[in-house]
């Protein structure tokens, strides 16, 4: 096994190709010990074929993926030994009780904790008893999220995971996603739901047609961004010479603009000068980032 220095994930030029289709075209992905790393792209992108081949479901048409420091195709099973999986589109045995799905689920890792799994069966609000056939899908998607849960794993891959929750129970997942943090644990959150990643993850990857655009610390990819600013000025003309200025829309008034980082001081000193009725300031969002690489020119995600 690695040391903690290491990635506990580490994806090098994956491609997977199914026919013409290149699923996965030269990705990268690393995640260290003990983040919450947000895995974001919109459907198709190739978030879960990497899963996949992750847990060695797949088999990479090049590249390499390890985790642990070992090769989930050639090693399945001591690969798996310490992973919890949630798929994205969960489907379960209909004659089996909810309560049996999850019992058959952790049995493949070791069993289950019972205090733990009783703890969050009552929190998701489960019936254990019912059959699978007759579930939602909200409720598929909590048994699945209970067996990942009620035993502890080093690493938690979580595909779309609160797909099909209502709010309340999205709150319950990130209190959990919370807990196996902070007892150690690691996990790969591959979501389309920026508020949700940008609740839980330090760390982000967003990737485009199968390929890594963009990695690192959320604050770190942020301070890359622009700064939008909102103003109430009764001096507006000030704004159209000052240096970083972008995107500047003034309406009588009201001034809207972005900014970059760098040119933050000298816009600031501005702003004190153009006698100010009102004043917001938006730091850069994590959908901003996500759209500055997938917006065409007429501002559709394409």
């Amino acid at each position: 096994m690695p040391s903690s220095s290491e990635p506990i994930v580490d994806a090098v030029q994956l491609v997977k190709v199914f026919g013409r289709t290149r699923a996965l075209d030269g990705l990268d992905l690393r995640v260290g010990y003990g983040e919450v790393h947000g895995f974001l792209g919109p459907n198709g992108a190739g978030k879960s074929t990497t899963l996949r081949v992750l847990l060695g479901l797949m088999r990479p048409t090049a590249g390499t993926a390890h985790v642990f420091g070992l090769d989930p195709w050639q090693d399945p099973v001591r690969a798996h030994r310490d992973i919890a999986y949630v798929p994205g589109d969960v489907s379960l045995w209909p004659n089996l009780s909810g309560g049996e799905v999850i019992d058959l689920l952790t049995s493949l890792r070791g069993g289950v904790n019972e205090r733990l799994r009783r703890d969050l069966i009552e929190e998701f609000e489960l019936d254990p008893r019912r059959k699978a056939r007759t579930y939602s899908k909200g409720n598929r998607q909590k048994v699945s999220l209970i067996a990942a849960f009620a035993r502890p794993a080093r690493l938690y891959l979580l595909d779309e995971p609160s797909a099909g929750l209502d709010p309340v129970m999205e709150s319950v997942f990130r209190r959990q996603v919370q807990r196996v943090t902070a007892e150690g644990a690691t996990v790969l959150l591959s979501s389309h739901i920026l508020s949700e990643v940008e609740q839980l993850c330090e760390k982000v990857t967003i990737i485009r047609a199968g390929r890594t655009v963009e990695s690192g610390t959320l604050a770190g990819l942020r301070h890359l961004k622009h700064t939008h600013f909102r103003i109430d000025a009764t001096e507006p003309e000030l704004f159209h010479s000052l240096p970083g200025v972008q995107n500047l829309i003034v309406d009588g008034g009201l001034v809207e603009f972005d900014v970059d980082p760098a040119d933050l001081s000298p816009l600031l000193q501005a702003v004190a000068a153009a006698g100010l009725s009102g004043l917001t300031v938006s730091p850069p969002s994590l959908e901003s980032l996500f759209l500055s690489h997938y917006s065409g020119a007429n501002g559709q995600v394409r």
